[in-house]
Protein backbone atom coordinates (compact mmCIF):
# COMPACT_ATOMS: atom_id res chain seq x y z
CA UNK A 1 0.00 0.00 0.00
CA UNK A 2 2.62 2.47 0.84
CA UNK A 3 4.08 1.92 -3.05
CA UNK A 4 0.62 2.11 -4.29
CA UNK A 5 -0.17 5.64 -2.38
CA UNK A 6 3.54 6.98 -3.20
CA UNK A 7 2.38 6.38 -7.27
CA UNK A 8 -0.62 7.68 -6.61
CA UNK A 9 -0.11 11.05 -4.80
CA UNK A 10 2.69 11.87 -7.01
CA UNK A 11 0.79 11.97 -10.18
CA UNK A 12 0.59 15.71 -9.49
CA UNK A 13 4.51 15.63 -11.39
CA UNK A 14 2.95 14.90 -14.64
CA UNK A 15 2.02 18.31 -14.73
CA UNK A 16 4.39 20.14 -12.97
CA UNK A 17 7.06 18.30 -16.01
CA UNK A 18 4.36 19.46 -18.55
CA UNK A 19 4.61 23.04 -17.55
CA UNK A 20 8.16 22.77 -17.45
CA UNK A 21 8.26 21.37 -20.94
CA UNK A 22 6.02 24.05 -22.54
CA UNK A 23 8.59 26.13 -21.34
CA UNK A 24 11.55 26.62 -24.06
CA UNK A 25 13.96 27.72 -21.64
CA UNK A 26 13.86 24.97 -19.86
CA UNK A 27 16.21 21.76 -20.31
CA UNK A 28 15.99 18.16 -19.25
CA UNK A 29 19.36 18.37 -16.94
CA UNK A 30 17.17 20.97 -14.67
CA UNK A 31 14.66 18.44 -14.21
CA UNK A 32 17.06 16.25 -12.85
CA UNK A 33 18.37 18.59 -10.60
CA UNK A 34 15.20 19.22 -9.37
CA UNK A 35 14.29 15.46 -8.88
CA UNK A 36 17.69 15.08 -6.83
CA UNK A 37 16.91 18.09 -4.43
CA UNK A 38 13.24 16.31 -4.31
CA UNK A 39 15.10 12.56 -3.39
CA UNK A 40 17.23 14.61 -0.61
CA UNK A 41 13.58 16.35 0.45
CA UNK A 42 11.83 13.28 0.67
CA UNK A 43 14.35 11.51 2.96
CA UNK A 44 14.30 14.41 5.03
CA UNK A 45 10.98 14.36 5.43
CA UNK A 46 11.14 10.71 5.90
CA UNK A 47 13.03 10.99 8.88
CA UNK A 48 11.23 13.53 10.52
CA UNK A 49 7.85 12.33 9.86
CA UNK A 50 9.00 8.77 11.91
CA UNK A 51 10.36 11.25 15.26
CA UNK A 52 7.51 13.50 15.11
CA UNK A 53 4.83 10.70 14.99
CA UNK A 54 5.05 9.77 18.55
CA UNK A 55 4.67 13.71 19.39
CA UNK A 56 2.13 14.56 17.89
CA UNK A 57 -1.03 14.50 19.98
CA UNK A 58 -4.09 14.51 17.34
CA UNK A 59 -4.94 12.61 13.92
CA UNK A 60 -1.84 13.17 12.12
CA UNK A 61 -4.23 12.90 8.42
CA UNK A 62 -5.43 16.25 9.97
CA UNK A 63 -1.97 17.45 8.98
CA UNK A 64 -1.41 15.89 5.90
CA UNK A 65 -4.65 17.11 4.72
CA UNK A 66 -4.23 20.83 5.36
CA UNK A 67 -0.19 20.57 3.98
CA UNK A 68 -2.08 19.62 0.82
CA UNK A 69 -4.75 21.94 0.91
CA UNK A 70 -2.62 24.35 1.25
CA UNK A 71 -0.17 23.54 -1.09
CA UNK A 72 -2.67 23.16 -3.44
CA UNK A 73 -4.40 26.70 -2.94
CA UNK A 74 -1.19 27.56 -3.30
CA UNK A 75 0.02 26.94 -6.82
CA UNK A 76 -3.30 27.94 -7.94
CA UNK A 77 -2.98 31.17 -6.03
CA UNK A 78 0.70 31.50 -7.04
CA UNK A 79 -0.45 30.74 -10.96
CA UNK A 80 -3.44 33.35 -10.75
CA UNK A 81 -1.02 36.12 -9.12
CA UNK A 82 2.15 35.71 -11.71
CA UNK A 83 -1.21 35.50 -14.42
CA UNK A 84 -1.77 39.32 -13.54
CA UNK A 85 2.04 40.00 -12.74
CA UNK A 86 3.64 38.51 -16.13
CA UNK A 87 5.98 36.64 -14.45
CA UNK A 88 4.10 33.40 -15.34
CA UNK A 89 5.72 31.17 -18.73
CA UNK A 90 8.41 33.57 -18.39
CA UNK A 91 11.66 32.17 -19.19
CA UNK A 92 13.69 32.94 -16.03
CA UNK A 93 16.07 30.45 -14.01
CA UNK A 94 13.86 31.69 -11.14
CA UNK A 95 10.68 30.69 -12.01
CA UNK A 96 12.29 27.32 -13.02
CA UNK A 97 13.76 26.82 -9.19
CA UNK A 98 10.70 28.19 -8.44
CA UNK A 99 8.34 25.53 -9.65
CA UNK A 100 11.12 22.92 -8.33
CA UNK A 101 11.27 24.24 -5.06
CA UNK A 102 7.16 24.00 -4.69
CA UNK A 103 7.50 20.28 -6.32
CA UNK A 104 10.06 19.75 -3.95
CA UNK A 105 8.40 20.67 -0.76
CA UNK A 106 5.24 19.35 -2.35
CA UNK A 107 7.18 15.67 -2.43
CA UNK A 108 9.15 15.96 0.90
CA UNK A 109 4.82 16.61 2.14
CA UNK A 110 3.74 13.83 0.50
CA UNK A 111 6.45 11.34 1.69
CA UNK A 112 5.48 12.48 5.58
CA UNK A 113 2.21 12.06 4.75
CA UNK A 114 2.09 8.69 3.88
CA UNK A 115 4.97 7.62 6.62
CA UNK A 116 1.93 9.31 9.34
CA UNK A 117 -0.36 7.24 7.47
CA UNK A 118 1.68 4.08 7.75
CA UNK A 119 3.12 4.48 10.49
CA UNK A 120 4.27 2.18 12.47
CA UNK A 121 4.75 0.02 9.64
CA UNK A 122 6.60 2.29 6.88
CA UNK A 123 10.21 2.08 5.85
CA UNK A 124 12.45 3.84 3.63
CA UNK A 125 10.61 2.48 0.24
CA UNK A 126 7.91 5.69 0.46
CA UNK A 127 10.58 8.60 0.02
CA UNK A 128 12.49 6.21 -2.50
CA UNK A 129 8.88 5.66 -4.13
CA UNK A 130 7.82 9.20 -3.67
CA UNK A 131 10.91 10.57 -5.10
CA UNK A 132 11.10 8.26 -8.49
CA UNK A 133 7.42 8.18 -9.03
CA UNK A 134 7.84 12.26 -9.56
CA UNK A 135 10.99 11.56 -11.70
CA UNK A 136 9.23 9.58 -13.97
CA UNK A 137 5.95 11.48 -14.26
CA UNK A 138 7.69 14.83 -14.61
CA UNK A 139 10.31 13.87 -17.53
CA UNK A 140 7.87 11.89 -19.10
CA UNK A 141 5.33 14.74 -19.05
CA UNK A 142 8.23 16.65 -19.91
CA UNK A 143 9.16 15.04 -22.59
CA UNK A 144 5.81 14.45 -24.02
CA UNK A 145 5.50 18.55 -23.75
CA UNK A 146 8.31 18.72 -26.36
CA UNK A 147 5.81 16.97 -29.31
CA UNK A 148 3.75 18.93 -31.69
CA UNK A 149 0.67 17.73 -30.47
CA UNK A 150 1.33 18.64 -26.48
CA UNK A 151 3.19 22.21 -27.12
CA UNK A 152 -0.69 22.92 -28.07
CA UNK A 153 -1.95 22.93 -24.27
CA UNK A 154 -2.06 25.90 -22.54
CA UNK A 155 0.53 26.04 -19.58
CA UNK A 156 -2.23 27.53 -17.19
CA UNK A 157 -4.07 24.17 -17.74
CA UNK A 158 -1.10 22.08 -16.23
CA UNK A 159 -0.26 24.25 -13.12
CA UNK A 160 -4.36 24.21 -12.40
CA UNK A 161 -5.20 20.70 -12.49
CA UNK A 162 -1.55 20.03 -10.51
CA UNK A 163 -3.03 22.27 -8.01
CA UNK A 164 -6.30 20.96 -7.85
CA UNK A 165 -4.88 17.04 -7.53
CA UNK A 166 -3.37 18.67 -4.01
CA UNK A 167 -6.49 19.70 -3.00
CA UNK A 168 -8.15 16.57 -3.50
CA UNK A 169 -5.57 14.49 -2.01
CA UNK A 170 -5.68 16.86 1.33
CA UNK A 171 -9.47 16.03 1.23
CA UNK A 172 -9.30 12.52 0.71
CA UNK A 173 -6.66 12.43 3.53
CA UNK A 174 -9.00 14.63 5.50
CA UNK A 175 -12.10 11.80 5.33
CA UNK A 176 -9.45 8.55 5.26
CA UNK A 177 -11.36 7.59 8.34
CA UNK A 178 -14.82 7.73 6.98
CA UNK A 179 -13.81 7.13 3.61
CA UNK A 180 -12.53 3.97 5.65
CA UNK A 181 -15.56 2.86 7.50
Amino acid sequence: MQIISGLIVSVDAFFVGLALGLQKGCRFIYLVAINLFLLCLCMVGFFIAVRVYSIIPFDTDIVVGLCFIALGLWCIAHFAFSKYTKAFGSESRKTIVLVGLVMSLEAMIITMGITFIFQPHSTIVVPITVAFAHFGYSALSFLLARTRQFARIPVMVSNLVSGLALIVYGLMALFVEIIAK
